[in-house]
């Protein structure tokens, strides 16, 4: 048996077994996740919300942003508070007050340690017990349970209305006046408050833990790091170490194969270029449109962190929000790489073939004005949602859905799901008969397809929640896109693509090639896929979730050790020869993919993947640090890179503005680096020490987030952002001056 076949048979089996495994648990979340109740009861009989009313508050949530606006159970936002967190401490100085005045005539603040500690030990049992009757589907609490929850709606209620009294902290929280028009619709969402934060403190039946793992910290309801979070952490650490030196072990056994003779000229100026190829140059120009746009929304959404509902006084708020604004900025993000991946998927499926088959162009056009549609559709609709000029229903087809990187309605989720596979299409129809003709390069094409087809079938997980589905049965779908379609397929499809490309170039064997991505694929995919859990720690999942995410999301950091390698030979191919040096800049995008997959991807994320780690930090901008420097600068870059590939290859022997392109270049990463280290992470180093110390609730609460200093270390972002946004800016006018020219075509090929 072949070496390649048995990578094949052992991807294979690794896929199977993980999705096997991530499907079996999935059942388990849906069996344990926290019940839904019919209706929330007092001891005395009295209905407070029916169980209708919380889950029209989910959508009523929804509406406004969802996780665009705060967060709940640490997904989402960070400059609002978690709704979770900050009810639950509110909830319970008011019952101890409550407690206090009535027995000791005096606020609880004021009692001797004595008396609090009994009082406070009153508490966790009156709130950790489980009162929920699975046969009447009802929740029973405590009159003065029921008068907490009344004190809080009204709080709430003058927070997203309009109480004066709280316009500076609706200010500090960049929460519009009357973000809820309705008082209704304020009460039902003070229902799902209520709910998903019971579940953070109520005990799950036969057990001494909550819902979710005892998440978040607060101390005055003993939520407090279970022992099954110190003992994963521990294991998740060990196996780190254990996989890194295998990783070493097995690298310095690998025999270095002679490199191939290098070509003596570009191998793709005797390419082919098809009419489809030519079209897909409009992909190019409109993402850099989407570039400018989706940083443009950044740099309005940082700025509210600091004034809040104005933009350097101007009062833009009323009709540009800060949950738009960070909408726009996630969404375009993500849609501005599927862009650039699949336009690069476009160019290379026909390059192969040399022609064009049938309404190929008509394709790739009719594609192109489909995400036009998607695109432009979709902010429209979040826009609508968001202003509260939708109905719930309504909202959720076509307005904002609420949950994050996939805020687009469900309409537009579908039109981009048929786009997928109109994509996919695309693709094969070039490579399958190069692939009957079993080339030497049918295993790394295969690898393409296989890739391309994951691409396009696990978008549909997106599909697989309802409007007012459990909000942990929909995180646990919704990680289905994030984690395994964004970080998961995605990468596997960026790994094949860029082998595939070196082949192009003379500058790796078709064998050597087909060899190293399956190898990096069943490596990425052995931790990748399962690791998928380490996002559903403390989103109401049973314990066998944290322990399976906590082992793999480990073993996802393994492949990563010996990225520096991978990096220096990317930098070593850029020198082999002169005619390499046009293809400089695509290849020092790939190296600097290749640090920021050690850095962003890497550091930043084990960081804040170990159980007890999360519990502290999930939902603080370390998280927002990891993610600027995995989601832009792996993907982000990467997706760059391919799009000078392609220009490279259109423009094929016209000489490029070196100086632009390496400014801006430079200007990127320089930028995006400061911004992590001036700003993100100094804020969630000092938000986790905050955690630690007291809470969740005040790590994210205005009284620290606007405490001494924490202003002026927001405003250094500024610096990287400037920096990073005058990167992007070049890149976009680099690729109109370019894209203007007249491309090289060797092609007389018409498409039919």
């Amino acid at each position: 048996m072949t070496q390649e076949r048995k990578l094949w048979i052992t991807f294979i089996l690794i896929t199977t077994i993980s999705l096997a495994f991530l499907g079996y648990f999935g059942h388990e979340i849906y069996q344990k996740s926290p019940p839904m109740p019919e209706r929330i009861i007092t001891t005395t009989g009295k209905v407070i919300f029916e169980g209708r009313d919380i889950k029209d508050g989910q959508n009523v949530w929804q509406s406004i942003g969802g996780q665009e606006v705060g967060s709940i159970w640490g997904h989402g936002a960070y400059l609002a508070p978690d709704w979770t967190a900050d009810w639950l401490h509110r909830e319970g100085i008011y019952i101890l007050d409550y407690w206090s005045k009535s027995e000791y005539g005096t606020a609880f603040k004021t009692l001797k340690s004595e008396r609090q500690a009994g009082l406070e030990r009153r508490l966790q049992l009156e709130l950790r017990k489980n009162t929920y009757n699975p046969e009447t589907g009802e929740i029973i609490i405590t009159p003065v349970r029921a008068e907490a929850i009344e004190y809080l709606n009204s709080y709430y209620e003058g927070l997203f209305m309009d109480n004066p009294e709280l316009n500076e902290l609706r200010n500090n929280y960049a929460i519009p006046k009357n973000a809820i028009k309705d008082t209704k619709r304020m009460r039902q969402m003070t229902g799902f408050f209520f709910w998903a934060t019971w579940a953070c403190t109520t005990e799950r039946p036969e057990s001494n833990i909550t819902y979710t793992h005892n998440w978040p910290s607060e101390p005055l309801v003993g939520n407090k790091p279970s022992g099954d979070i110190l003992v994963w952490t521990g294991v998740s650490i060990i196996l780190l170490l254990i996989g890194v030196a295998v990783m070493v072990f097995y690298h310095a056994r690998l025999r270095e194969e002679d490199e191939p003779e290098m070509p003596a000229v570009d191998p793709l100026m005797r390419q082919t270029i098809t009419p489809s190829m030519l079209a897909v140059k409009k992909y190019l120009w409109v993402i850099s449109i989407l570039i400018i746009i989706q940083i443009t929304a950044g740099v309005v959404t940082a700025h509210y962190g600091v004034e809040g509902d104005a933009f350097y006084g101007f009062n833009l708020a009323d009709t540009l929000p800060y949950v738009i604004s960070r909408t726009w900025h996630v969404q375009l993000g993500i849609l501005w790489i599927a862009t650039a991946w699949l336009a690069t998927g476009l160019y290379i499926a026909p390059s192969v073939a040399g022609k064009d088959p049938k309404f190929q162009r008509f394709g790739v056009n009719i594609l192109f004005i489909c995400l036009l549609v998607i695109v432009l559709g979709s902010m429209a609709g979040q826009w609508l949602g968001v202003m509260q000029k939708l109905g719930l229903e309504t909202n959720f087809w076509f307005g904002h859905q609420g949950y994050e990187y996939v805020d687009l309605g469900r309409f537009w989720q579908i039109f981009l799901t048929v786009g997928l596979f109109l994509w996919l299409a695309l693709m094969f129809r070039p490579l399958i008969p190069v692939i009957r003709n079993k080339t030497a390069e049918k295993g790394l094409l295969t690898m393409f397809l296989v890739a391309s087809t994951a691409i396009a079938i696990f978008y549909t997980a997106g599909l697989m929640w309802g409007r007012q589905t459990n909000l942990a049965i929909a995180e646990y779908w919704r990680w289905w896109v994030v984690h395994l379609w964004v970080e998961g397929f995605f990468e596997v499809f960026a790994t094949v693509v860029s082998a595939f490309l070196f082949v192009r170039l003379g500058l790796l064997r078709t064998k050597t090639a087909t060899l190293n991505v399956l190898l990096s694929t069943v490596i990425f995919l052995s931790g990748g896929i399962l690791g998928t859990f380490h996002h559903l720690y403390f989103s109401g999942t049973p314990t066998a979730v944290m322990a399976i995410g906590a082992t793999f999301s480990a073993l996802e950091v393994v492949p990563l050790v010996l990225i520096g390698y991978e990096a220096y030979e990317n930098y070593r191919a850029s020198r082999k020869t002169q005619w390499l040096k046009d293809y400089k800049w695509p290849i020092y995008c790939l190296v600097a993919v290749a640090f920021w997959n050690f850095f962003g991807a890497g550091i930043l994320g084990f960081i804040i993947n170990p159980p007890v780690a999360l519990y502290y930090i999930q939902g603080l901008n370390t998280t927002s640090a990891h993610a600027h420097g995995a989601l832009f600068g792996v993907y982000g870059m990467l997706g760059i890179g391919l799009m000078l590939f392609i220009l490279r290859s259109l423009y094929r022997g016209q000489k490029w503005n070196d100086k632009l392109i390496g400014f801006s270049f430079w200007s990127i990463n320089i930028g995006l680096m400061l911004m992590l280290v001036l700003s993100l992470l100094p804020m969630g180093v000092l938000q986790s020490i905050a955690s630690v110390e007291k809470g969740l609730w005040y790590a994210r609460s205005a009284e620290f987030l606007k405490g001494p200093g924490m202003d002026q270390i927001k405003w250094f972002r500024i610096i990287g952002d400037t920096v990073f946004a005058v990167g992007l800016g070049t890149f976009a006018w680099f690729v109109f001056t370019v894209g203007f020219k007249k491309p090289n075509t060797n092609s007389e090929n018409k498409d039919i």
